[in-house]
């Protein structure tokens, strides 16, 4: 049931953008990333990760610890549950043994129990406030259980104790930017990069950051300098072409979005690329793109904005002669309407040219 050799997965985030041909919409955040860090010292309080005996009687205390050895061993032959009920048996006899709360999480968290393993982490963060590796896993499980706020709070006290620890520092600009504050996240993408500049994570974390801050030309650094340490993936490659949408390099953006339908067909990359297109007025280029996306998914109003709005364009280009791409368009504004209803700029189109 359990791999003892599998290390713990952080979080990292990758800010997934996609935008109409009108408003740019925000995106995901996607999981994956890299083992626990065991070293990473630094200036600070160093951790304490030693159990607390002191307050319990010697004959408890020894039966508590070999207890606690039992338990490993179950561990190490996937007998998971037998090792939680000696964990168990051993808390109950030292409440302050953090090393019998630390494998209660660990089990819980190979196990995919993150709510579990986040309560004894707690625990054994509660007892060893200065141990790095209780406030950074409790942090972990935290995250992964969508509990932005309470994540951060675990990741500033692990910090604390281990400054220039490369994974602490990722996750926690992750959480910041997941919490939709950049500018908190900034100071610690940063300090990922300085730590380990090759982690190629790292640079699209801080690229996502720049992103929403709006600093695209130094996000596209970031971006192409991720692509060069990660393999090619469709999110970073629509992270990297919209920051490039933004400062003006439609062509660069139409390129990048070239390669990330090559690598997985998906209705938000095309409706960039149509959005590349039309900006480099590559109409018909454009139109199919818009296409493509609505065919990939219907309910996709930003597509549906960008094939009206290409519709609407050859119409009025060519002497307002074609009523039947006008009605087309403004079918696909009408559209999208139904499926998001707050769109003034759509409903002004409508207005204006459904009667011309």
């Amino acid at each position: 049931m359990r791999n003892p050799a599998r290390r713990l997965q952080p979080v990292h985030a990758r800010r997934t953008l996609c935008a109409s041909s009108i408003a740019l919409l925000a995106g995901a955040l996607l999981l994956g990333g890299v083992g626990c860090s065991s070293g990473g010292g630094g200036a600070g309080v160093e951790s304490s990760d030693t159990p607390r005996t002191a307050a319990a009687p010697r004959s408890s205390r020894t039966e508590a610890e070999e207890l606690l050895e039992s338990a490993e061993l179950l561990v190490g032959e996937d007998r998971d549950e037998e090792a939680l009920r000696l964990l168990a048996m051993a808390i109950e006899r030292n409440p302050e043994l953090t090393v019998a709360h630390m494998a209660v999480g660990d089990i819980y968290r190979e196990n995919g129990d993150f709510d579990s393993a986040a309560d004894a982490y707690g625990d054994a963060a509660r007892l060893e406030p200065r141990s790095f590796d209780a406030n950074y896993r409790h942090g972990l499980m935290l995250h992964l259980l969508d509990r932005l706020t309470d994540a951060v709070r675990a990741y500033l006290r692990a910090i604390a104790v281990r400054p220039d620890d490369v994974e602490a520092n990722l996750n926690l600009a992750t959480a910041y930017l997941q919490l939709d504050e950049p500018a908190q996240a900034l100071p610690y993408a940063r300090r990922t990069i300085r730590l380990d500049p090759g982690n190629g994570a790292g640079r699209a974390n801080l690229g996502a950051v720049l992103s929403a801050l709006d600093r695209h030309a130094e996000a596209v650094e970031q971006y192409e300098a991720a692509l060069e340490l990660l393999d090619l993936s469709p999110a970073l490659l629509l992270n990297l072409a919209e920051s490039q949408g933004k400062i003006g390099r439609y062509r660069e953006m139409a390129n990048t979005l070239s390669s990330a339908v090559s690598l997985g067909e998906s209705a938000d990359a095309y409706e960039r690329l149509g959005f590349a297109h039309f900006r480099l007025r590559e109409y018909q280029h454009a139109e199919r793109a818009f296409r493509r996306s609505i065919a990939l998914d219907p309910g996709y109003y930003p597509a549906l904005n960008g094939l009206g709005v290409c519709l609407l364009n050859d119409y009025l280009f060519n002497g307002r002669k074609d009523r039947a791409v006008r009605d087309e368009s403004m079918e696909m504004f009408r559209r999208s309407l139904r499926i998001n209803r707050v769109q003034p700029r759509i409903t002004d189109l409508i207005s204006r040219y459904s009667r011309a």
